[in-house]
């Protein structure tokens, strides 16, 4: 068995033509050793069938049956390699597809929870689903509220500032009720500049689901004023009258995306994924078909229930197929697929690192540094709509994307049975899959025995492996270590364009700086204290902006914050309001410069001046000697600014000065 490896793509499969890292294959030849195979069958899968064997039994037969005098002690130590354990307690809708992945693994499920730690805790709903310690969870600490309609639209829209041209895949956007003044303003001027312009706006429900609350509006006063739009915010977005049909139905296309890791940044992309096709045939908004929602909305839990609505056993045809299968309709009509793919992944990338600032400030709150707790990782729903000429704009992105590889069917009257959908079981079965493939805490150990185990090679054996049968000890090694599996669905696409990419992440160091002056571990808000302690350390207080300025900065900025109703557990700063302080400053300090000038200039200007305070007192702690110096605190006297009082600070940097 080869080890795991990414497989040749179908057409339009994801890749960057544009621009490729050293090493990196050519635009035109996509990487990979093979084909890529189906999902494994459904019927074999839910009875333990590996891929490759006519029966799980027969399959798991092989494997145990030893191997001959060659590779019998490599055999011998997967037999007493632990398998990895995973607790499924709490998957709920996802646990069928769960079971499957797993018995394709041959890994041991708990189903029911276990006293002992296991490694990989599978949750359905959130981080906080169960209490862990060790180990990994499959959901990062404040995910869905990142994900939250309103939430995210005030995250890229932070990017839109900053960089208006590569985050124009986003619909503009208003927050309602705040910006509902805004939005009517906004709208009337540009009627008045353009009287041809004939909008159609999308209301959507800041906490709805499944196309709960959302409804067409073609002016501002029809939206639904309402005592609940107080208590229940939601997002007016510019609606998209010109989609791309197929068979004259508007789809929209539902990616995975595994977020592997936070620090460092990882994201691996789904090579397939679904397409949701409404079940009436499509028309421009009019008054008359604005209420329409079996036209207009492509939510599955919508359309289910039209008369319309097809399911299939094929790829190819019914309400739900593969989105591999619309890429190659396009291809087969000429479209550029491969461009087509690119723009997706730059979509992906660039929305990623629009949530990992504010995602980075409720990680250190959940699990702060020094203290137990499992790593994160998880899976996300991008739903994608393709305009008439291939541009894909994002709709929004889902934290608990569905799971479900069955239906439900109507057998009679009022009675329902769960179907088998082999659309859903295909594509999604091979994510989950395969993402625990990637997160198996055994991968490092098994490496490592490899590489024992190809350690005894002597160099004159060498060249006869080299030229050999692909059956010599290493790879008999690697059967025996890991199942037969087909290569991965998962493409990694960062880190491997950080190159492209890493000019966006300006507001991940903002948030490096936020949470540097947090002070107290476990909170999420920065007080007027921290706030003036990151103006005082890095030096941007001056005669023509006083600390008298900045309290006032503070108090203005946020008290608005928490007038948005954003977050009232916690009084203080939050991430986004101490952004959108730090862009103030910025254009104070650097005037005459694009914004997203000005903020790299001043990042670059605070930085310094912390490094700079950080030898001084790496300086100072040295003087003193270790016995005066906490553990840690000389290694990372920024992480623990509450640790060095102020007058403390002050004498000792005095005592330094005088000393030089």
């Amino acid at each position: 068995m080869e080890p795991a490896q990414e497989a040749e793509e179908p057409p339009g499969s994801p890749a960057l033509p544009a621009q490729e890292p050293q090493g990196a294959h050519p635009a035109g030849a996509p990487p990979g050793d093979g084909p890529l195979p189906a999902a494994a069958g459904r019927g074999r899968g839910r009875r333990g069938a590996g891929p490759k064997g006519p029966s799980g039994r027969a399959a798991r037969g092989r494997g145990r049956r030893a191997p001959g005098r060659r590779g019998g002690e490599e055999g011998g130590r997967a037999a007493r390699r632990p398998r990895v354990t995973v607790d499924s307690s709490k998957a709920k809708t996802s646990l069928e597809a769960l079971k499957i992945s797993l018995r394709q693994l041959h890994w041991r499920e708990y189903p029911f929870g276990r006293r002992l730690p296991c490694d990989i805790y599978w949750h359905g709903v959130s981080f906080h689903d169960n209490n862990i310690f060790s180990g990994q969870v499959n959901k990062f600490p404040g995910m869905t509220e990142m994900v939250r309609k309103v939430t995210l639209s005030r995250a890229v829209r932070t990017m839109q500032d900053l960089f208006p041209l590569e985050y124009n895949f986003y619909p503009r956007s208003w927050i309602l009720p705040e910006e509902l003044p805004l939005f009517v303003d906004e709208v009337r001027m540009m009627k008045d500049s353009d009287p041809s312009w004939k909008p159609t706006f999308i209301v959507k429900p800041d906490g709805g689901c499944q196309g709960d609350g959302i409804y067409l509006i073609k002016d501002p006063s029809d939206i639904r004023q309402t005592g609940s739009i107080q208590s229940r915010p939601a997002v007016v977005q510019e609606y998209i009258c010109k989609p791309l049909l197929v068979d004259k139905l508007k789809f929209d296309i539902r990616l995975y995306v595994l977020l592997k890791s936070l620090e460092p940044l990882e994201i691996y992309i789904a090579k397939d994924g679904l397409s949701r096709f409404c079940t009436e045939p499509y028309q421009e908004p009019t008054l008359k078909n604005l209420h329409q929602v079996f036209m207009h909305l492509t939510n599955y839990s919508l359309n289910i229930h039209s008369g319309n609505f097809i399911h299939s056993d094929n790829v190819n045809t019914g309400s739900k197929r593969t989105f591999s299968s619309i890429l190659c309709r396009l291809s087969s009509r000429g479209a550029d697929v491969k461009k087509l793919w690119s723009d997706i992944i730059s979509l992906v990338i660039k929305t990623i690192i629009a949530l990992t600032p504010e995602l980075k400030v409720y990680y250190q709150s959940d699990i702060p540094a020094g203290k137990p707790g499992p790593t994160c990782f998880q899976i996300l729903g991008f739903d994608i709509l393709l305009m008439k000429n291939l541009k894909p704009m994002l709709l929004e992105v889902n934290a608990n994307p569905s799971m479900r590889i069955e239906h439900e069917q109507e057998l009679s009257p009022g009675v329902f049975e769960n179907v088998p959908s082999p659309v859903d079981e295909e594509v999604k079965v091979a994510v989950i899959r395969d993402t625990l493939r990637l997160m198996d805490p055994q991968n490092k150990k098994r490496k490592d025995i490899q590489c024992q185990a190809l350690g005894h090679v002597s160099e004159a054996n060498e060249d006869l492996l080299d030229t050999g049968p692909a059956d010599g000890p290493e790879h008999e090694t690697t059967r025996a270590l890991e199942p037969e599996l087909p290569s991965l669905c998962l493409k990694q696409v960062f880190p491997k364009y950080a190159k492209q990419f890493n000019y966006l992440r300006l507001v991940d160091r903002v948030a490096a700086l936020f949470i540097r002056f947090l002070g107290v571990k476990g909170t999420t808000k920065l007080g007027p204290t921290g706030f003036r302690t990151f103006i005082r350390n890095c030096k941007l207080s001056n005669s023509n902006f006083s600390m008298a300025c900045v309290d006032i900065l503070y108090i203005d900025i946020t008290r608005r914050r928490n007038g948005m109703g954003i977050d009232h557990k916690e009084s203080g700063m939050c991430l986004q309001a101490f952004v959108e302080a730090f862009f103030c400053l910025a254009q104070k300090k650097y005037k005459s410069l694009p914004l997203h000038q000005q903020v790299t200039l001043l990042i670059d200007f605070c930085e310094y001046q912390l490094s700079v305070l950080d030898e001084k007192r790496r300086a100072v702690c040295h003087a003193d000697g270790p016995h005066l110096t906490p553990a840690g605190h000389h290694l990372a006297p920024a992480a623990h600014p509450s640790l060095l009082g102020r007058s403390a600070s002050a004498s000792k940097l005095s005592d330094y000065r005088n000393h030089r």
